[in-house]
């Protein structure tokens, strides 16, 4: 068995990330969790703290090694997953990227996710995250919140805390009054929701973005999937194209996302 503790204030988004870690696909809802378990103890007297263990039997109890690298991977897996939420970029290739060529290298018995597919998981969590501001921002009982991995002993608190700043950024999304002109290219796409990431350099990150209706048309939707193609095959700075689009910003003024209306290969905005 491999046991990860958390101490956090809702363990919704946590059965849906170890799922997919575990077993490759994406569920909606914590009961549908298959190869772990998730132990919640009450929360401490007078206190909204509690610890949820994670325990995942698909090792037996001595393989410390595989053990240990599964636990990082599910810890980073989670990691991603509340901090790009709360709007803090976690490089996704030199985080969950090379522990899985880590795990793949022991043997261990878990199948790679790409980027997109935890960008799914990062939506249907964004509810349950925001719960978890509860005792900042309803109660007033805290003024900030941390999320403490134990992996055989070692703790490791995740570098975003939540406060009232992330609970802005997720309750509070305004829309620019004018399109922008953006340059970038596809980090990753859902042909399904018609969202995805976009490497901007003038932001130095990948920023999630939406297509408009007016850029869903087959010319537009073929200049992305080529731009994410270009993307994963090359490193040389092919896939770049120009869009425009509005841009979703939270109340302090943080770029939290475009809603691209047009989609160029060539500028001709400027």
């Amino acid at each position: 068995m491999m046991l990860l503790r958390h101490s956090l204030g809702s363990s919704d988004p946590l059965p849906l990330t170890t799922h997919l870690v575990l077993n490759g696909t994406i569920i909606t809802e914590a009961p549908s969790l298959k190869g772990a378990k998730i132990l919640a103890l009450p929360a401490e007297p007078g206190s909204w703290k509690f610890i949820a263990t994670v325990v995942a039997g698909i090792y037996a109890l001595g393989q410390t090694p595989q053990n240990s690298v599964l636990g990082h991977l599910m810890t980073s897996a989670y990691d991603y997953v509340v901090s790009e939420t709360l709007g803090f970029h976690v490089d996704f290739a030199k985080t969950l990227g090379q522990q899985y060529e880590e795990a793949k290298k022991l043997n261990i018995d878990v199948k790679p996710q790409d980027q997109e597919r935890f960008d799914a998981v990062i939506e249907k969590c964004e509810l349950s995250i925001k719960k978890m501001h509860r005792p900042i921002i309803i109660s007033e009982s805290a003024k900030t919140a941390t999320i403490t991995p134990t992996i055989y002993g070692r703790a490791a608190p995740f570098s975003s805390a939540l406060n009232f700043e992330t609970f802005e950024y997720i309750d509070i999304t305004e829309r620019s009054s004018n399109p922008v002109d953006i340059y970038g290219r596809v980090s990753s796409y859902n042909s399904n929701t018609y969202k995805g990431r976009i490497f901007v350099p003038d932001e130095g990150r990948p920023i999630p973005f939406e297509l408009a209706d007016s850029a869903r048309d087959i010319k537009s939707v073929g200049l992305i999937a080529q731009s994410l193609v270009a993307n994963a095959i090359s490193r040389d700075g092919s896939g770049f194209f120009f869009c425009r689009g509005f841009r979703n910003i939270s109340r302090s003024g943080r770029l939290k996302g475009y809603l691209i209306i047009d989609v160029q290969l060539e500028s001709i905005f400027l």
